[in-house]
C-alpha cells in the first residue's frame, strides 16, 4: 500500500527538457529606459504580428503575495477569448 505525502507535488509549467519545450520560451532581453519604457525585439514583434498602435494587456502574476512576473497579451486576442467563454451563457439566455 502506498502512502500519500502531506505535501502535494507541484509540476512546473514547463518541462526541463529542451526537446519538450512547451509554454515558456525566452524570446529576447529588453532594457527599461528612464521613462519605464521597453522595446520589444523585432523578431518577437514579427512573430506576434505586433504593429505600431496595437494594444497590449499587461498581466501580472504573484507568488506568495509578491509580484513575480508579467506577461503581455494582444488586446484583440482577449476579446476573442471572452466571446468564446461567454458564448454558452449567451446561448442559454437566448434559449430561455
Amino acid at each position: 500500500m502506498k502512502t500519500m505525502n502531506a505535501k502535494k507535488k507541484t509540476e512546473p509549467c514547463c518541462s526541463a527538457s529542451t526537446e519538450e519545450l512547451g509554454c515558456c520560451h525566452i524570446e529576447g532581453v529588453v532594457h527599461v529606459d528612464s521613462r519605464g519604457q521597453i522595446v520589444l525585439p523585432k523578431g518577437l514583434r514579427d512573430k506576434m504580428k505586433i504593429s505600431e498602435g496595437d494594444r497590449l494587456i499587461v498581466i501580472s502574476m504573484r507568488e506568495k503575495g509578491v509580484l513575480s512576473s508579467i506577461s503581455l497579451m494582444k488586446a484583440d486576442r482577449v476579446d476573442g477569448m471572452v466571446k468564446i467563454a461567454l458564448r454558452p451563457i449567451m446561448e442559454g439566455l437566448v434559449e430561455d
